[in-house]
């Protein structure tokens, strides 16, 4: 299994936390993984804490509603609204419930790029402030980095498959 994290990026000028993994298959494979609720709860959360999309409305205006999973019976909620939506290429989402007393970012933005070798994903996370940016981070990173190899899992299954 290749480690799909190309990079990671902190920027606290912009107050951006940017994201790039490769991945050898097609632009629109790599989309339909983000673009199919079923496939996106395989990998979203990290192994110990497991998604679940109870709504995924990718257009603009639509919401994400979703939940994560702890190992001890704890429960996270999250939710996107989603402000762009350029199929194949890009959609962009602010975080639903406008919350940031836990750090959580204001906005997303996932990007979708064809590359020689396959596809690349590039997600820019925006901050509203360098506080909520220093909040969410350590635990954004690590849950990144324990999340994101299980999409190599879903991309080497057929699109829908699972």
């Amino acid at each position: 299994m290749t480690v799909p994290l190309t990079s990671v990026t902190k920027d606290v000028e912009s107050l951006t936390l940017t994201v790039v993994g490769d991945y050898a298959v097609s632009q629109r494979r790599l989309w339909d993984a983000f673009a199919d609720p079923r496939q996106l709860e395989r990998f979203w959360g990290p192994p110990d804490w497991p998604a679940t999309f109870t709504r995924h409305d990718l257009k603009v205006g639509g919401r994400a509603e979703y939940f994560l999973s702890g190992p001890n019976g704890e429960r996270w909620n999250g939710s996107w609204r989603f402000t762009a939506v350029n199929p194949i290429r890009s959609f962009e989402a602010e975080d639903g419930d406008g919350d940031e007393e836990e750090g959580m970012p204001s906005s997303m933005t996932f990007t979708f790029d064809a590359t020689p070798t396959g596809s690349r994903l590039t997600v820019v996370t925006r901050f509203s402030s360098v506080g909520a940016m220093e909040r969410a981070i350590p635990g954004m990173e690590a849950g990144l980095r324990a999340a994101m190899p299980q999409l190599d899992v879903v991309l080497a299954e057929p699109s829908g498959a699972g």
